[in-house]
Formats: structure tokens, C-alpha cells, sequence
């Protein structure tokens, strides 16, 4: 199965207008923090960055704790998601999930978190 390693800190999922820039206070360029994703779409741009960054008036979803999967995968592979998504699913763990080209990341709520650990391990997952 696969290797996830627990990211340090809380992560925030913000949405903001699609046609709006991408904005300065996005981290990970310029700090070195963990992870963060930018998104658009013709309806929306989602950045998930370290909590507590996003700027006050944005739209966010905080409290996400974060799993970076081994990598890089290759593009080959199957299932890889599902092999997470599901043991979850059962658990009753909703999860925010996103790539990049070298792997991908599940994102549970804080308060689900030990139930997501217990739900992976079980599955045979290696949760560091």
C-alpha cells in the first residue's frame, strides 16, 4: 500500500472570484511552506495555503490537516486515490484531495484526523 507522510500545520481551502488575480499572500514561493495549490476554473480559483494566511473577506474552509503520498507516481498507475478515498469513505472521513505532477495529497478535518490515521492503517497504509 501506499506511504503518507502527515504535514505539519493547518491548511485553509479559499475560493475567490475566477477571474481574479492570483494574489500575493499565497505561500509556498516566497516562504517555503509545506504545500499550496492553486486552481482555476472558468467558475472559481481555490488556493489551499497554511492556514491562517488568507486574507480577512475571503471565502475559506480551514481546519485541514494534510497527507503528502510517496512520490513521485507514475502516470501509469491506478487507484491510487481510490486506495485512500475509500477506507476513508468507510470511516465516514470526508477528504479534499489534490494533485501534482509527482504525487498527490489527501486533506482530512482536524477533528477527523485520528479516525483517518486509525481508517489508513487498517488499510495497510504506511502513515508517518
Amino acid at each position: 500500500m501506499s506511504a503518507l507522510r502527515l504535514l505539519p500545520g493547518r491548511f485553509a481551502v479559499c475560493r475567490l472570484a475566477a477571474d481574479e488575480a492570483i494574489p500575493g499572500w499565497i505561500p509556498g514561493w516566497a516562504t517555503g511552506g509545506p504545500f499550496s495549490s492553486v486552481t482555476r476554473t472558468a467558475g472559481e480559483l481555490s488556493i489551499v495555503c497554511v492556514e491562517g494566511l488568507a486574507p480577512e473577506g475571503t471565502k475559506i474552509e480551514a481546519g485541514w490537516r494534510t497527507f503528502q503520498m510517496a512520490g513521485p507516481l507514475e502516470f501509469s498507475l491506478t487507484g491510487i486515490l481510490a486506495a485512500i478515498a475509500t477506507p476513508l469513505a468507510n470511516a465516514g472521513v470526508s477528504i479534499f484531495a489534490v494533485s501534482t505532477f509527482d504525487t498527490d495529497y489527501v486533506m482530512v478535518k482536524e477533528e477527523n484526523l485520528a479516525k483517518a490515521v486509525k481508517a489508513l492503517r487498517a488499510a495497510g497504509h504506511d502513515v508517518q
